[in-house]
């Protein structure tokens, strides 16, 4: 074939349309940077102050005992020597590694390849030396060696040889497939994700155009039943013919948007309430902006949890009700109800707790973000607005899991060329929620800072609260793998109060381990009453119940509910005004 015959090829051809593709896509991409505001990288990082205090101590230490040094340099020089022997061995056809510990790098490559072997070798081994000598830094108090530790391991995760086209065989060997194809849908798609964010790149989970809350997502039948500046009330059309007479109350996180409990149907904790026979009210909390910057903890826990109860209660004509409290949800929960048994108002006959944190000497990972130098950059956010802004608590719940949150969907979008997945879970996640500012002010000074809750210090509304005086039957339900409450500090809380006790340990994480329906036969728990002691390993020992914990708390929380009723009589009198159907207009404000 002539060589005037090669460029007529239409494989040529393609390549070339490709990267014309490529060049005016490169050009937007300049031209959105560009106009891009400048992030203030304190924000999104641990202080200067402290990199330098770890530099300095690292150094001088290293000086002190430069035999350390020695040994580490050694290690290092011995492992990249053996490295490098593997390398040419398998030049000459020695052995390649098949092991694959690591997800990232399961393609074939990354084995068979001597080049790319060799470049996954010598990358756990810069991670290695990079985990050593920040574990060898004295001098440091815990918070800092964990800001330390935590920020080295995002260096890592960045540095991954499978984030870059040149490094990333399965990259290249799809481009190579697709005559560049991928490499186009892949600047699109960043393209895309820069213009959704006026130049702030926020990595697409989802394809948010598969979704639409009040369609197919939050589509529990239910009509709105109360509403003021910060909450509406939903009821829920039950689905039996008869249903609890002792109503129950579901309070989630004000950080969130509550359909995490009413995600498409078959994954819909509120479905299953309703199907167990329970009279389901639910909390949907305002989205909001800087008018509501003044709104503390104490207005979430009055003119929220009360009076929601107050509403429940008049409305049904129980005295009390059942409530459950997810996340921040549960916290805000306890802290009101210790209030208002001190301020006369018997509302709550039991509590349920979903991940819940009460007592925050160990508040799990999320202490690297809500450290006192964290907290001052914190608050100059919020002076800029009012509100801490919902995309920057996404932002920072996403890098506490940055493998499967930030890289691993961009590699897939932007090196692959994959269009996002269609997932309901991680729709909800990227639908982000504020808080007002005074309320983010005092729920990190009050809980993660100062634990005042659990050391019997809190004071709202003139009334001392502490967390060793709630007494109410609880429940508390917890995940083996939450990084955001982990179970031995939940448990640890809830072990303080007073009142029969009965705790649940589920498997998986935060939100999975909460949202698992019976029908998807996932993962396990554990259930024990009254623990003596919550830490024990001896729980984890226990016996496992294959599957999900919602029917077991069925039984539970149908032991605190009282006589059936027909479930026409819930709100048989009710003549309140028409604030339209669920899901409500709040859960669909985006600020």
């Amino acid at each position: 074939m002539s060589d005037h015959e090669l460029e007529k090829t239409p494989q040529l051809d393609e390549l070339r349309e490709n990267f014309e593709k490529i060049d005016a896509l490169t050009k937007r991409l300049i031209a959105i940077m560009a106009q891009q505001k400048a992030e203030q990288p304190e924000q999104s990082n641990a202080s200067t102050e402290l990199f330098f205090k770890a530099a300095s101590s690292y150094f001088a230490q290293m000086m002190n005992n430069p035999a350390k040094l020695i040994e580490s340099q050694v290690r290092y020089y011995k492992a990249s020597i053996e490295a490098w022997s593997d390398f040419q061995a398998s030049m000459i056809g020695a052995a390649q590694d098949a092991e694959v510990k690591d997800r990232r790098f399961r393609d074939e490559a990354w084995q068979t390849n001597p080049y790319f072997n060799m470049i996954k070798q010598q990358y756990f081994l810069s991670s290695e030396v990079i985990k050593d000598s920040v574990a060898e830094i004295d001098g440091l108090s815990e918070g800092e060696a964990r800001q330390i530790q935590f920020f080295s391991q995002q260096l890592i995760n960045f540095l991954s040889p499978q984030n870059f086209l040149g490094t990333n065989p399965e990259a290249l060997k799809h481009a190579i497939e697709t005559q560049g194809k991928s490499l186009v849908e892949g600047l699109e798609n960043l393209v895309d994700d820069l213009e959704k964010g006026d130049g702030q790149l926020s990595v697409s989970l989802t394809d948010v155009n598969a979704f639409a809350v009040g369609e197919n997502l939050a589509t529990s039948a239910g009509r709105v039943v109360f509403r003021n500046r910060l909450f509406e009330l939903i009821h829920y059309q039950p689905t039996t013919d008869t249903v609890f007479e002792r109503p129950l109350v579901i309070v989630p996180p004000c950080i969130n948007k509550f359909y995490i409990l009413d995600l498409t149907p078959q994954n819909s904790f509120i479905q299953f309430a309703l199907a167990a026979g329970q009279a389901v009210f639910l909390v949907s909390w305002v989205n909001p902006d800087g008018a509501l910057a003044d709104v503390g903890f104490d207005d979430y826990m009055t003119e929220g949890v009360q009076t929601a109860l107050e509403r429940v209660t008049g409305l049904t004509g129980q005295p009390q009700a059942n409530v459950i409290g997810y996340c921040i949800g549960g916290t805000l929960v306890a802290v009101t109800a210790d209030y208002l048994r001190k301020t006369g108002h018997d509302l709550i006959q039991s509590a349920t707790f979903f991940t819940t944190l009460t007592d925050f000497h160990d508040p799990g990972e999320l202490a690297i973000y809500t450290g006192p130098d964290y907290a001052k950059k914190i608050h100059d956010r919020i002076a800029e607005s009012g509100v801490l802004d919902g995309a920057f608590l996404a932002q920072t719940f996403s890098f506490l899991r940055s493998g499967d949150l930030v890289y691993g969907p961009a590699v897939r979008s932007y090196l692959m060329g994959q269009k996002p997945p269609v997932m309901d879970l991680l729709y909800w996640n990227s639908d982000s929620t504020n808080l007002p500012g005074r309320m983010a002010r005092e729920y990190l000074d009050n809980f993660y800072q100062n634990n005042r809750f659990a050391t019997g210090t809190l004071r709202f509304l003139d009334t001392d609260l502490a967390l060793a005086d709630v007494d109410l039957p609880i429940c508390a339900v917890a995940t083996e793998t939450d990084h955001i409450a982990p179970w031995r500090s939940s448990f640890a809380g809830i072990s303080q109060t007073k009142g029969p006790k009965t705790y649940i340990l589920g498997g998986s994480g935060h939100i999975a381990g909460i949202i698992n329906p019976p029908e998807a036969k996932k993962y396990h728990f554990r259930i024990a009453e009254n623990l003596t002691d919550y830490a024990a390993e001896s729980f984890l020992d226990s016996p496992v119940t294959p599957g999900s914990w919602w029917p077991a708390w069925a039984v539970w929380i149908a032991s605190m509910s009282g006589n059936k009723v027909n479930s026409d009589s819930i709100l048989k009198d009710f003549k309140g005004p028409d604030l339209g159907l669920a899901p409500g207009q709040y859960v669909q404000r985006h600020n």
